[in-house]
């Protein structure tokens, strides 16, 4: 990142992502160089070079196993260099090695939760309007009855498919192999591949397979099952699909439901007459 491609992102309205993990200490102890270098020192320079030029830039934070338990340091952090935007991303990486078939680097599911609900409870009391944070707007959308912007939080997904480099298209980031690989745009047109029997069956599954725990679950509108690829626990009951982060998600979504539908009472009374959308 330099100064010259910092003045074609904002003359060209680009936003981009930064990942950034926390302050100093937390951030290097998994981001680091290809020679095993710390690469806090470069990862803010790039940010400021973006904040210099005025670029539109969003923070992506990857929740994992150390940094987790860390909310109020990595959110004061995100504060204190004027973060605009910020995701909290949840690793979930699968490995069938391990008695817990995941990756020892996952986020656990109950730490993902007390994560997101300590810094919900420190950006409601101070900083609504002044950061956005995706997951909470998410939750926030379901009191003006707005349907999801998140592709994970939708009933049916399968309209954020992935092209790679030479134009092979997939299904889902999440799903690059050969079993998701349904062509590629140099060969067809883009809209035939979105709209494909086969694509749209795949975002259909998504619903098709939601376990009746989740149907019957009070937060459904808030998550609809999450995203697919961490669907691959048991129900309490024994029913397959549940996602791996469902005791986590469920937990923040109980949380600020109280404040959701406050927010919703509300727009009601300012919008007596308007209909949810």
């Amino acid at each position: 990142m330099d100064d010259n491609w910092c003045r074609f992102l904002a003359d060209e309205n680009f936003s981009v992502g930064l990942s950034l993990d926390g302050p100093q200490e937390i951030h290097n102890q998994y981001r680091l160089t290809k020679n095993h270098n710390p690469s806090f020192a470069q990862t803010m320079r790039g940010y400021k070079l973006l904040q210099k030029h005025k670029v539109s830039t969003d923070i992506l934070c990857v929740v994992n196993n150390f940094n987790v338990h860390y909310p109020i340091q990595i959110y004061r952090f995100f504060k204190e260099i004027n973060a605009a935007y910020v995701s909290f991303l949840p690793m979930v990486e699968r490995d069938t090695e391990t008695e817990s078939g995941i990756n020892e680097l996952s986020v656990p599911a109950d730490a993902w939760g007390h994560f997101l609900c300590t810094i919900f409870d420190e950006w409601v009391n101070q900083d609504i309007g002044r950061i956005k944070i995706q997951i909470f707007e998410e939750a926030a959308r379901t009191a003006f009855g707005q349907k999801h912007s998140l592709c994970i939080f939708r009933p049916v997904c399968g309209d954020i498919p992935v092209i790679e480099h030479n134009g092979d298209f997939y299904s889902c980031d999440h799903f690059v192999d050969e079993a998701h690989h349904l062509g590629n745009i140099i060969e067809t047109h883009l809209t035939d591949l979105l709209e494909s029997p086969e694509q749209r069956a795949f975002g259909q599954a998504k619903l098709e397979t939601l376990p009746q725990f989740c149907r019957e679950c009070e937060v459904r509108s808030m998550c609809n099952g999450g995203c697919p690829k961490n669907r691959f626990i048991s129900t309490p009951d024994g029913e397959p699909g549940l996602n791996f982060l469902c005791a986590g998600y469920k937990r923040f979504f109980t949380h600020c439901q109280p404040f959701v539908s406050a927010v919703a009472a509300e727009w009601h009374r300012q919008n007596p007459n308007q209909r949810k959308k």
